[in-house]
């Protein structure tokens, strides 16, 4: 009888959403994490539902020759990154592996054309902003540690870009902890373009605005609000979400601060972005007003709200782009942009099953994908940016 605490031997075939590692063996479905494809490994089964079964390396027998030294001291316990023990090329090809996985599985799509994933030009010192958790009572700053709340007090990340890096020694070596009231905080942080900017409820100075160009676009934002965590990849990001789009109307949904919304005002004559979030907003308008654009007007709602009192009486578009939340876009959200008929979509998404999920919907009334393209603004982690291209067929 199959129970928890098993040591089974096992290979790993592939990497699959999650991160996990995929094995078969002892007539069990086996994931296993901080694994690499090729690795033999004995493995210790910790959680048992039905003939799926997940388990914790105990000793790597055989190394995959995708395996390399994870840089990070804390890889391993830090539910940060998973991918560390993975050289980077198994990387990509593990994270265009995912995005065909949930297209599959969960969106019953079958798209045969290749994947293209644009990787990083840094694999390490990437990351622009973080959150960083404080326990003030046990005086550490860090991240969680891997399948709990407890944080792990970090001296050194690999990922941050050194920037970061200094404002995290920094920051070590001159909190006053007795000066904290809240047993557990949030440190925001974020640097762009030479700047810095630190937010916590509990830091009595002002959150400093930055800024970032990119494209010929000059974006301020905070660290409280939301901007694409790999600035190397900016760029390539706003060229693969717009590419040759053009026209009379555009939409930007979940706009933000208005990352796409600045390039869309060049290529349309008029450009209507909606965030629900009011500190996004306030920027978004800043970064159109200093770009001298005067063809885009803002809504301040959440973006399903908006279209279910607009959607009737709104200028058929003839382009949307979505950027939602890793937890995607609410079901009615997908059916109301079905509704409007635009000729074209542009899909951006940092969540696989989520974007394949509401991929199945799209491509069951009427909207073919022209395009996929995957982007490694997440070096060492399973996760994946991902924008898809759609055609209305009805159009």
């Amino acid at each position: 009888m199959k129970q928890n605490n098993q040591i089974i031997e096992v290979k790993i075939e592939k990497i699959v959403p999650n991160g996990f590692g995929l094995a078969f063996a002892e007539n069990l479905t086996i994931f296993v994490p901080l694994s690499a494809k090729g690795d033999r490994l004995r493995v210790r089964v910790n959680r048992l539902k039905g003939k799926t079964a997940f388990a914790e390396i105990v000793e790597i027998l055989e190394p995959s020759a995708e395996r390399t030294e994870p840089r990070c001291p804390y890889f391993g316990r830090c539910g940060g990154c998973n991918f560390q023990q993975m050289n980077y090329a198994a990387q990509l090809e593990a994270k265009v592996g995912i995005v065909r996985d949930c297209l599959e599985r969960i969106g019953r799509i079958n798209y045969e054309p290749e994947i293209l994933i644009i990787g990083s030009p840094n694999e390490y010192e990437y990351r622009s902003r973080t959150q960083w958790h404080v326990d003030t009572r046990r005086k550490k700053i860090g991240y969680f540690q891997r399948k709990s709340h407890d944080i792990i007090d970090v001296e050194i990340c690999p990922i941050l870009k050194p920037a970061l890096q200094k404002v995290l020694t920094e920051l070590r070596e001159t909190v006053v902890w007795e000066t904290l009231w809240s047993e557990m905080i949030e440190i925001e942080a974020a640097t762009a373009d030479g700047e810095n900017s630190v937010y916590s409820a509990e830091i009595i100075e002002p959150t400093k605005e930055i800024s970032f160009t990119a494209a010929g676009e000059t974006y301020l934002h905070d660290a409280t609000s939301f901007f694409q965590g790999n600035l190397f990849l900016i760029e390539q990001l706003i060229e693969a979400a717009l590419s040759d789009a053009g026209g009379e109307f555009a939409l930007d949904l979940y706009c933000g601060v208005g990352l796409f919304t600045l390039p869309l005002a060049r290529r349309f004559q008029k450009v209507a972005g909606v965030e629900g979030y009011d500190k996004a907003i306030d920027f978004a308008e800043k970064n159109v007003e200093n770009a001298r654009l005067s063809n885009v007007e803002f809504f301040r709602e959440t973006v399903g709200d908006w279209l279910k009192e607009n959607s009737e009486n709104l200028k058929k578009p003839d382009f949307i782009l979505l950027d939602p939340p890793r937890s995607g876009t609410e079901k009615e959200t997908v059916e109301a942009i079905i509704n409007l008929q635009p000729a074209r979509i542009s899909y951006v998404s940092c969540e696989p099953s989520t974007l394949a999920r509401d991929l199945k919907i799209l491509t069951e009334n009427d909207f073919s994908i022209e395009s996929i393209v995957a982007l490694d603004l997440f070096p060492q982690t399973h996760h994946v940016e991902t924008v898809v291209r759609l055609k209305n067929q009805r159009a």
